[in-house]
């Protein structure tokens, strides 16, 4: 009895499906290698954005992250009581405030990306040189797909 090719173990759905789990595993994995412990994935998001874009408001993070303004004020909350964030008021807008990363904001960034590229470091020195090629080509067409 053959498999219908909706089923077949080649098909592109068994593909996209197999990309996908090995995608959320490896960046679950990722997610694990972090500087602070108790910060969620979702701070450290909201930090990182900082670190790389400069300040921004409340609505625009909110945007950027894709959650409500009150959800966006307790992530901010509890940055800005870890010493990671501060706020300030907007030069044009007084109503605004703006948020910005703190040194010690930055280094948890910083100490995290360099955890994570290390950790990925290591796992490509354990595999053979057409593997990292195989990656490297991945990691490419990986990149494209994301901004389609």
């Amino acid at each position: 009895m053959s498999l219908p090719a909706d089923q077949h173990p080649d098909s592109l759905s068994a593909a996209a499906a197999d990309l996908r789990m090995a995608t959320f595993r490896l960046a679950r994995r990722l997610r694990a290698e972090r500087a602070v412990d108790a910060m969620s994935d979702g701070q450290f998001a909201v930090l990182a954005a900082l670190k790389v874009h400069g300040p921004h408001t409340l609505g625009e993070l909110a945007e950027r992250e894709r959650v409500s303004a009150p959800s966006m004020n307790r992530t901010v909350n509890c940055l800005e009581e870890s010493g990671w964030v501060q706020r300030s008021p907007d030069d044009d807008d007084r109503r605004k405030v703006n948020v910005a990363v703190t040194a010690d904001g930055r280094a948890v960034v910083e100490e995290t990306v360099r955890r994570r590229d290390a950790w990925v470091e290591q796992a490509l020195a354990e595999l053979s040189d057409d593997e990292r090629d195989t990656l490297a080509r991945a990691a490419r067409i990986m990149a494209e797909l994301a901004t389609r």
